[in-house]
């Protein structure tokens, strides 16, 4: 074909579909006869659907609402304690109505023209800052897909900086968030790692190390101190990754200052809504020598023809903006939508407000963990922020899931004999007297 398809529409038609007339040309064009044809020669027969669709008779737009209102009412909404990164939030109305349900927001993607996008990329460059600051690192990209496959960048950027080819294994604690660790097995199995999973007190004796992967507080609620065995793990030239929790982090000390080279994590509970498990907003930042390997796009301040503040693209390592081959990875997806949400929401409650609300998760958590020790119950000990961990008999277990359903608690199953329960801002005293009777 001599002119691409696009060439043989007029410019206003090219988007709104195409006429007889403008149909026949394209299969001219094609050398077929019809669109069937056409279809036919495109779609494997395997997956085609040759029986007629049995659907129903279309329904008005008010009548498919209160379709849709009656079979929400379905919905058995529970007291959630799940944890594991994800938490209930509060979105300040201010931000739902004008950012979240508003379509100048909600409707962009990729600010190309950072002309005409000056205040989404300035938002994102606060959320850069927010997580820069609050991690301890230096840098930080515009936002990642989740917080799962951040940490399977973070794995891939310290495999990148490996200066020795021997180097080819990664340790992974066994005390990360589940569907992290699963991410990573995957992303590693493609890329020809090897990877450890062992408590991490014993990442140090691990051999052909180049990077770590642990998880600060762990899936377990536990805040550990890691600073001695990322030290330690630091002088044999190993890369030190480490996932967290915003919130946290109000309270705790940032992962840089005690020696990771990486953070990632995800923004969701800074006032994002849980939607049924996602989306939410990665972040990974990092010391300034994986510049060129942090994925995604990060956003820079720069100055205008006029003197002004300009804001832009500063780097676009994906894909999508450079050489297939150049790019640092092709799963960089960013949320920006939600990372702007999550900015705002700091910026709504400022510092004393987010450490605040930290404060009470904890408290909330605190004052739980000693109910239940005092009623005997098996709690697994160290400091926490805002989850605690309980030991149990299998049957005891299937007691207490059974007991929570009826109270309309959504509790953590973590394995046969271990169940955890998290709080978050949506949480109050009332809450964990429900919890605990």
């Amino acid at each position: 074909m001599d002119q691409p398809l696009s060439s043989l529409l007029p410019f206003s038609k090219r988007h709104i579909g195409i006429n007889s007339v403008e149909k026949a040309q394209m299969l001219e064009v094609l050398g077929l006869k019809s669109v069937e044809e056409l279809i036919s020669q495109t779609v494997p027969d395997k997956i085609k659907n040759t029986t007629k669709l049995s659907l129903p008779e279309a329904l008005s737009e008010e009548q498919a609402l209160e379709e849709l209102a009656v079979m929400a009412k379905k919905n058995q909404l529970y007291s959630n304690h799940i944890g594991a990164g994800f938490y209930g939030t509060h979105t300040p109305r201010v931000i739902k109505r004008n950012v979240l349900e508003n379509p100048g927001w909600y409707t962009q993607y990729t600010p190309y023209q950072s002309e005409i996008s000056q205040g989404r990329l300035e938002c994102l460059f606060y959320f850069q800052t927010m997580v820069s600051d609050l991690c301890g690192l230096p840098i930080a990209n515009a936002s990642l897909l989740d917080e799962a496959s951040a940490a399977a960048e973070a794995m891939l950027m310290t495999y990148q900086v490996n200066k020795s080819k021997d180097l080819n294994t990664f340790f992974v604690a066994d005390d990360v968030h589940p569907h992290v660790l699963h991410v990573i097995q995957n992303r590693a199995k493609a890329l020809g790692i090897k990877i450890i999973v062992d408590n991490f007190k014993n990442a140090i004796q691990a051999k052909s190390l180049f990077g770590a992967y642990f998880q600060y507080p762990n899936t377990y609620g536990q805040v550990f101190d890691l600073e001695k065995h990322v030290s330690e793990l630091k002088s044999k030239d190993c890369q030190i990754c480490v996932g967290t929790d915003l919130l946290a982090l109000c309270l705790m000390k940032p992962p840089g200052e005690w020696g990771a080279d990486i953070s990632v994590g995800n923004a969701q509970r800074f006032g994002v809504p849980l939607g049924c498990g996602g989306p939410h907003a990665a972040f990974i930042c990092a010391r300034e020598e994986y510049l060129r390997k942090i994925p995604g796009r990060m956003v820079g301040l720069s100055i205008d023809s006029s003197g002004g503040p300009a804001y832009r693209l500063a780097l676009q390592t994906r894909e999508q903006h450079i050489r297939r081959d150049k790019a640092t990875s092709n799963i960089c997806t960013a949320q920006a939508l939600l990372a702007n949400i999550s900015t705002l929401y700091a910026m709504y409650h400022g510092p004393e407000g987010l450490t605040k609300i930290a404060e009470q998760c904890q408290a909330l958590c605190q004052q739980s963990k000693k109910a239940l020790a005092l009623a005997g119950f098996d709690v697994m000990a160290h400091t926490s922020f805002d989850t605690l961990s309980v030991r149990l008999s299998a049957a005891e277990l299937d007691q207490v899931l059974k007991l929570a359903n009826q109270k309309e608690l959504n509790v953590r199953k973590i394995s046969k004999d271990l169940v955890g329960i998290s709080f978050d801002e949506t949480h109050n005293h009332l809450h964990a007297m429900q919890v605990l009777s």
